[in-house]
């Protein structure tokens, strides 16, 4: 048995996965993989997700620069869910967000509403072009 064959992939052949920088264990940001993007981020030791939304492999970084480094891949205890611990290269701080936040998780619910949290690094008009 491949090691690919022990996570539980969905009924659409994807499991999600959770990137978070190695040191400060912030929590950068949630995609998915399906086989072949688990298995070039392995061989690759770069993070490469299967992005939905373009029905295709996306080697995180191909257009902002911001690739992800990864240190350590780790499987859940229900085999279900990927733990990337990645160094975010690209920046300094390190830019996870398509916003030009250094993580995806800028939004913090407080008073009934959502509130930005996180500055904008660097303006997303000047990553892609």
């Amino acid at each position: 048995m491949s090691w690919l064959d022990e996570v539980r992939w969905d009924a659409q052949g994807l499991v999600p996965v959770i990137a978070q920088e190695v040191g400060s264990n912030d929590v950068l940001m949630f995609a998915f993989m399906n086989r072949e993007a688990l298995q070039q981020t392995a061989e690759l030791g770069e993070a490469v997700y299967f992005s939905r939304s373009r029905n295709r492999l996306w080697h995180k970084g191909e257009e902002s620069g911001h690739i992800q480094k990864v240190r350590e891949l780790r499987l859940d205890c229900d085999n279900d869910v990927v733990l990337l611990k990645v160094e975010q290269l690209g920046h300094t701080p390190g830019i996870a967000c398509h916003t030009g936040r250094h993580s995806c998780f800028f939004k913090r619910y407080q008073d009934g509403a959502w509130h930005a949290v996180e500055p904008v690094l660097k303006d997303p008009e000047r990553i892609y072009k």
